[in-house]
């Protein structure tokens, strides 16, 4: 049974709680933003929105992919982009907010997700988004040849990134979608001894000739779980810009690229579609 009221008796808003096919979603209103809402699935925080302002980011990882976003092309310049993975559809809202006129497509394999966001976060009618019901793999060998500027790999299942979004193969698919010089951002999720996150730098240099990697620095000397936003592409990355926002953000990040990103690797190996296995299960402190 869902929970569906927005609004209590003093007219602040209430949280939403409904099923969905990946476990149980709540909408939790922000306290300080009217029109600002968390998404958590089965507890684990999945994206933050504000309706009122498409372009705020609180979210760290957020933050770091909304730099990559900024970094794709020229400011302002409309682009062709790939969301996997859903959520709140919070990176296409700020996509659509910074560069007016982008063509946008979301693939979300949840389907009760994205009538639950489209129903109670409504996309602004006027941002040419479309949003796909469809496993992200399946979605991503829909799209033609050379399609996109900017593919964005944000897909959790249960915390954790399926295995076959982890691989070769995979990535493979990634580098057919975009165009010459276009921009690849995953975020990854490991903690100590990052063995996850070492394979996954390991198979994007077999795909994409330039890597970067932003992180928290606690998380990159394998300190504690978090995130990390891994960006490739065929093209030099702008890497001193990257590293300077990166190093600016409320909670302030480092930035790995070339020979330092490399030996980081410790000599992992590729993954592959025969032995791809998902991320690590996140330790249950992470999201208390």
């Amino acid at each position: 049974m869902a929970r569906n009221r927005q609004r209590g008796r003093s007219g602040a808003a209430e949280g939403v709680v409904e099923a969905v096919d990946g476990g149980l979603a709540e909408l939790i209103p922000d306290r300080d933003r009217p029109r600002g809402w968390t998404l958590l699935i089965d507890g684990a925080p999945q994206s933050h929105v504000d309706l009122d302002d498409p372009a705020l980011l609180t979210f760290e990882y957020q933050r770091r992919l909304g730099h990559v976003i900024d970094l794709a092309a020229p400011a302002g310049r409309p682009i062709h982009a790939v969301h996997l993975g859903g959520g709140a559809f919070t990176l296409a809202r700020y996509l659509a907010a910074t560069r007016p006129r982008s063509t946008q497509q979301i693939v979300e394999v949840d389907e009760r997700l994205v009538r639950l966001v489209r129903d109670r976060l409504p996309l602004d009618p006027g941002a040419r988004v479309r949003v796909r019901s469809a496993d992200a793999r399946a979605g991503l060998g829909r799209l033609p040849d050379g399609w996109a500027d900017l593919v964005i790999a944000d897909v959790f299942s249960g915390a954790r990134t399926p295995a076959h979004l982890t691989t070769a193969e995979f990535l493979a698919e990634v580098r057919r979608v975009l165009k010459p010089g276009g921009t690849y951002a995953a975020n990854l999720a490991d903690g100590p001894p990052l063995a996850h996150l070492r394979g996954q730098i390991a198979t994007a240099a077999t795909v994409f000739p330039e890597l970067a990697l932003a992180t928290d620095p606690t998380v990159l000397r394998g300190r504690r779980f978090g995130n990390a936003v891994l960006v490739g592409s065929d093209r030099s990355l702008p890497v001193a810009e990257l590293t300077r926002r990166v190093a600016s953000d409320p909670h302030a990040g480092r930035v790995e690229h070339g020979k330092a990103l490399r030996d980081f690797t410790g000599g992992a190996v590729a993954v592959t579609d025969a032995a791809a296995r998902p991320s690590p299960v996140p330790p249950p402190a992470v999201f208390r």
